[in-house]
Formats: structure tokens, C-alpha cells, sequence
């Protein structure tokens, strides 16, 4: 690695160059692309970004996901340079390229698809993977309807968009939506359907309420596809209850219905397992991946039973740049850094490390309400008070992120409210980086809510 994995500000932040690109970015790309911090950054490695002032922070945020190998692994940077020697783009619809297929094959071998023998194509973005399960579900299935979840984050474009459940900032101003979406609840058991339960009661309570929708108000002969995030990713880390994912699936099953996981934010390790669906045993029909497949290059992959991905009659799928080679590749050296690196198994060790420190940070915080996540996919969500679960003002959950920043850790907030802080360390990161960025944490936690 090239840069020290060391936290280190020489600079008040923002720094001086960054204030002069920030000038530059002001005048030359919209206001509405966010910039959740004010940070420019000039080169990064394994779990450390330094801005354009040579300010270090341990990133616990990882571009959302994306770098669970880190920044610039060595295993997708000399493959990215390889295939750039060689060739930098066929267009996969015009001529094939190696590639392509090899990745589709690793998927194939990775992704655990009800029945087995899967197929895969790609994409470019994680709202594209999920437009495209959503069609080819769609194709198999000569329905129309698709079934989402509060809480849910499925994209950007108009009908991940209309997927989606919150509306500042995603979709405010930007109607009329797509059609045949509906929404259910989800099995948030820091915040039940009809109050206090155990995670037994969530399950059951929540399940009864969604087959019921499913059944008497959209008709199961309607349902194209069920999709649900794994663990809801922008909704706040929410881990179901047990049993949830299991029982929605056998409904889908039971139905005709195609059970469409959407992994694009918690696969390739994040959670202590390759595919979150994987600790509740589930298989399901169709999966999206994209984030941490292409270790930073744009890519995204629909994975799925073969009768479903060949439904869509030839020239039905595609795009320019989906499967680009050199993306692929990269796609192709995260593969092998995972497996030999042995990083799922280090995902669960870290994960277990770092909720050891947050259930510390939780008893010594009482606007802490809940601590939560599997491997390295964490959050905490602040609370104004814990009797009432009322959210922390999202101002003082935006305080805390900056003070982080400030003292060289970037952390993100996320949550329907706003009021969850979620951690997004690469799968790399020494250990006592990690504690270190934590204790950040901790502190500007005191610091915002003295």
C-alpha cells in the first residue's frame, strides 16, 4: 500500500486546495449532485483516503459499499491494467469479449439460486440490475405487478425510483411514477408494526399483514416479483427478524411469484457471508449485485434461474457498457482477493470486534437506541429518547458525521429519518485502525449531544 494506513490532518478541513476545487466544482456541476462532505480527494489505499491538502481519514464509509478490498487493491488494479493493454471495450451485443463470460461463470458458481444452474448478465449500475430483474421477472411471469417495502432503496431512474420509499431526497418533484408498484412493511424490529414484540411477534405480525396485502388487495395472480433488500441498506441497516426472508419466500414460491434479493449493497462478504440471503438459508429466484463487484469500476450483475433470464426474447437484454472488459475484470480480482484472503471469514471476526466496541459505545450514550448489522454491514441509530424511539434530530446526527470528518473518520448517516450513523469499513482494515476510527466515533457522539 502507498499511503501510510495512518489518520492524519495537517490542515483545517476543508484545506485550502479543497476550497479552490470546491470553487471550481460550484461553477461547474449541479447543486443537485450532493457532496455529503467537503472533501476532495487526490489518492486512497487499502482503508485510508488523503484529500488534495494530505489530510489522511480512515474511510468507514467506502464510497457506499463499494471498496469492500479496499481502495486500489492491487488484485483489481493489475488486472484493470492488463485488460487496458489488450482491449478497453467491445460492446458485449455486437462482438462477445472473455471477460464477460468468465465473471457470468464465477457468479454462476458464487450466487445461491433456487434450483441451481444460474445465468448471469451485466449492467452498469445497481438501478439498472433491479430495472432489469424486474423485466425479466416481468417476461417469465406475464404479470405486471411488483412488490417493495418501506424503508426499501432500490435506485434513481424512474421505476427504481418509484421502488423506493423515502422521498427527500430521492424522489421529491420528480412524479408522476411508474405503475404497479406496491409497498409493504418490513420486519424492522426496533420498530414493530403494532408496537413493542418480541423479534418472533415482529416476524409473524409482519408476515400475516404482507401476505394478506399480497393476497386480497394485489392478488397473487398480479405479482411479477417480490424485491427486498437482504438487509435494508439506505433504510437504516435494518436486519429483519428471523424468519421474515424465509417466509416470504415460500409464499413466493407457493405463488408463482419471483423472489428477487436485491444484494447490490450487502454482497461480496459485507455481512460475514458472500450474500446476505445466506444466513437464513435463503435461495431466491433472481439476485442483483453491483457496489462491491466491480472494487470501483461501474458494474452490476442480474443472476437468476435459467427459465427466468431466458425469458426475454433476443435483443430484450442489454447495453453498451454493461459487462465492459475492463470492468470485468475487476470484477474478476475481487472474486479472487475474497476467496484468498479468506475476507468473508475476516468480515465476521472484524464485524464481531466492532460490535463489541459499539455495544460499549451504547451504554456509555443514551441517545443510542439500537446497535446493529452482521459482519461489517453496522449502524447504530441515535434516538432523542429510548422510551419513545423518537429520532434524534437529524442536525445533531449531521454534527456528529462532521465531527468525525474533522478528526480524520468518514462515516455516513442513513436511515429513513436520518438519525442512523452506518459503518462501511473495507474487509481489509487492520483492526486497530478500525478501533481507532471508532473511538473517533464515540467521542464526537459526546461531543454532539452534551
Amino acid at each position: 500500500m502507498d499511503i501510510p494506513q495512518e489518520r492524519k490532518i495537517v490542515t483545517e478541513i476543508p484545506g485550502p486546495r479543497t476550497k479552490e476545487w470546491i470553487e471550481r466544482r460550484t461553477s461547474a456541476v449541479p447543486s443537485g449532485v450532493a457532496n455529503l462532505m467537503p472533501l476532495v480527494t487526490e489518492r486512497s489505499s487499502g482503508a485510508i483516503v488523503e484529500d488534495v491538502d494530505g489530510n489522511r481519514f480512515i474511510d468507514l464509509a467506502t464510497g457506499i459499499a463499494v471498496l469492500n478490498v479496499g481502495h486500489t487493491s492491487p488484485y483489481v488494479v493489475d488486472a484493470i491494467v492488463r485488460q487496458a493493454e489488450r482491449e478497453t471495450h467491445t460492446c458485449f451485443s455486437v462482438t462477445m469479449n472473455e471477460p464477460y463470460i468468465e465473471l457470468a461463470e464465477q457468479l454462476n458458481r458464487l450466487i445461491p439460486i433456487e434450483g441451481g444452474d444460474p445465468k448471469t448478465f451485466f449492467m452498469n449500475s445497481g438501478a439498472e440490475a433491479v430495472e432489469n430483474a424486474v423485466k425479466v421477472s416481468r417476461q417469465h411471469t406475464r404479470r405486471d405487478a411488483v412488490v417493495v417495502f418501506d424503508h426499501a432503496f432500490h435506485g434513481r431512474t424512474l421505476l427504481t425510483m418509484s421502488m423506493t420509499a423515502k422521498v427527500m431526497p430521492y424522489k421529491r418533484g420528480f412524479g408522476p411514477f411508474a405503475s404497479e408498484i406496491y409497498r409493504l412493511p418490513f420486519a424492522y424490529p426496533y420498530r414493530p408494526i403494532g408496537g413493542t414484540a418480541t423479534p418472533e411477534e415482529v416476524t409473524s405480525r409482519t408476515a400475516a399483514y404482507a401476505i394478506d396485502q399480497m393476497t386480497k388487495h394485489i392478488g397473487t395472480d398480479n405479482i411479477a416479483c417480490l424485491v427486498v433488500e437482504p438487509i435494508q441498506g439506505e433504510g437504516g441497516f435494518v436486519v429483519p427478524s428471523p424468519g421474515y426472508l424465509p417466509t416470504l419466500r415460500e409464499f413466493c414460491a407457493q405463488h408463482g411469484i419471483v423472489f428477487v434479493a436485491d444484494e447490490i449493497q450487502t454482497g461480496f462478504g459485507r455481512t460475514g457471508d458472500w450474500f446476505a440471503v445466506q444466513h437464513e438459508g435463503v435461495e431466491p429466484d433472481v439476485m442483483t449485485t453491483a457496489k462491491a463487484l466491480g472494487g470501483g469500476m461501474p458494474i452490476s450483475a442480474i443472476t437468476g434461474r435459467p427459465e427466468i433470464m431466458d425469458a426475454a426474447h433476443v435483443g430484450g437484454l442489454g447495453s453498451t457498457y454493461g459487462g465492459n472488459p475492463v470492468a470485468a475484470v475487476a470484477g474478476l480480482g475481487v472474486i479472487e482477493q475474497i476467496g484468498s484472503e479468506n475476507l468473508v471469514q475476516r468480515s465476521r471476526e472484524l464485524g464481531a470486534t466492532a460490535m463489541d466496541k459499539l455495544r460499549e459505545l451504547e451504554t456509555a450514550h443514551e441517545v443510542i437506541g439500537e446497535v446493529r448489522g452482521r459482519g461489517m454491514m453496522l449502524a447504530i441509530e441515535l434516538v432523542a429518547d429510548r422510551s419513545t424511539k423518537e429520532p434524534l434530530d437529524k442536525a445533531i446526527c449531521a454534527r456528529i458525521t462532521d465531527a468525525c470528518m474533522q478528526q480524520g473518520v468518514l462515516v455516513l448517516r442513513a436511515g429513513t429519518y436520518d438519525n442512523v450513523i452506518r459503518l462501511l469499513p473495507p474487509l481489509v482494515i487492520d483492526e486497530g485502525l478500525l478501533l481507532e476510527g471508532l473511538d473517533v466515533l464515540g467521542e464526537a457522539i459526546g461531543a454532539a449531544t452534551a
